[in-house]
């Protein structure tokens, strides 16, 4: 190990310096190994082998480590090597902290408004709420229509006579009549047969009429009076029938409400229009045609009732725009909610009131809440 030091260091001098150092180690180890193999004088012997057959020595100790050798001169830089693989992705750092806030900018115009969205699908019915305390009396609505006139009625039983009045006091006699010419005296002989009665003879002048006798009972009324008495009794009972079979019908249906002559009756039942329609004139009526404010405010308490939206009679089916009754007749009353009715998609034909009492026009072949007019 000593011997390997040595060496480096000798090649770490320069040249001449290592040439001395190896001329004085050549002549040492000469010595040194004359004395491990005890040389004698110095004969003209055989020539001694390489050494390769001697025995290595005792390792030697480390020696101290020798001297830095000066510093070499600055080589020339080497050609780039090649770019080695990309490393991989770092962890992301935190957050950094906030920025301070920056000056609020100028208020931006306001911008167009966007067109109205399509009606959204009716919702699930909601509990039913508690029952609001009754609003203010309407207006009374104007005067219906005569009504068809109903079925005569079977005629009444026949009263009992009334008792007979007393008679009046007679009034006076009035002065004979002049008498008549004698006839000529019949020939004597056998009664014959009485002749015929002779022609009555002038009416005597009319009496002094007598003192006011005391007023009778009533007796039996002439016949016109009676007659008129008899249409006015059928008239009574036939309004009394028709408003008798009105109430029958509404008691088909639970809710109702009702305004004048009028009732609205639902059993809560959702129908397409026809089919509305159909349940409606099966029981004797027709859906609900509010031809008044108070009508239609009397519907509108009855629809947040049920919490639905109901189907109304009206439709445009034979002119579109024009919305007309059952029978035709035209519009009296109507309460559109703004923009309708609008025949969205050109299929809204029927008509139907929300819970807010506005109006819209609707597909028939939706469903909504079945409510008749009685």
């Amino acid at each position: 190990m000593l011997l390997l030091l040595s060496v480096l260091v000798l090649l770490a001098q320069p040249l001449g310096y290592l040439e001395a150092e190896m001329k004085t180690y050549s002549h040492t180890a000469v010595a040194n190994a004359c004395t491990l193999v005890m040389c004698g004088p110095v004969e003209n012997g055989l020539p001694g082998r390489d050494g390769r057959d001697g025995r290595d020595g005792a390792r030697g100790e480390k020696g101290d480590p020798g001297l830095p050798g000066a510093a070499g001169q600055e080589g020339m830089l080497g050609p780039p090597g090649p770019v080695g693989p990309k490393g991989d992705d770092g962890c992301a750092g935190g957050p950094g902290p906030k920025g301070d806030s920056g000056p609020r900018g100028p208020q931006g115009l306001p911008g167009v408004p966007g067109p109205a969205g399509r009606e959204g699908s009716p919702g699930k019915q909601g509990n039913i709420g508690p029952q609001g305390n009754p609003g203010p009396k309407g207006e009374a609505g104007p005067k219906g229509e005569v009504g068809a006139p109903g079925v005569q009625g079977s005629a009444g039983t026949r009263g009992l006579p009334g008792s007979k009045g007393e008679r009046g006091a007679p009034g006076d006699r009035g002065a004979p009549g002049n008498a008549g010419a004698a006839g000529p005296p019949g020939a004597v002989g056998a009664q014959g047969t009485p002749g015929a009665r002779g022609p009555l003879g002038l009416k005597g002048d009319r009496g002094v009429p007598g003192e006011k006798g005391a007023k009778g009972e009533r007796g039996l009324p002439d016949v016109t009076a009676l007659r008129k008495q008899v249409e006015a009794l059928q008239g009574q009972m036939q309004h009394l029938q028709a408003t008798f079979s009105q109430y029958k019908k509404a008691e088909l249906f639970p809710n109702g409400r009702s305004v004048g002559e009028k009732i609205f009756k639902t059993v809560g039942l959702e129908k397409p229009f026809e089919e509305a329609q159909q349940m409606c004139i099966h029981a004797g009526g027709q859906l609900a045609s509010p031809r008044s404010e108070a009508e239609n405010t009397a519907l509108q308490q009855l629809v947040i009732d049920q919490n639905k939206s109901a189907f109304l009679s009206m439709t445009d089916t034979k002119t579109e725009g024009k919305f007309t009754y059952p029978t035709g007749e035209g519009l009296v009353y109507s309460n559109w909610a703004p923009g309708e009715p609008n025949n969205n998609g050109e299929a809204e034909n029927c008509v139907e009131i929300y819970t807010n009492g506005k109006w819209n026009d609707k597909s028939c072949g939706e469903q909504r809440l079945v409510v008749c007019e009685f």
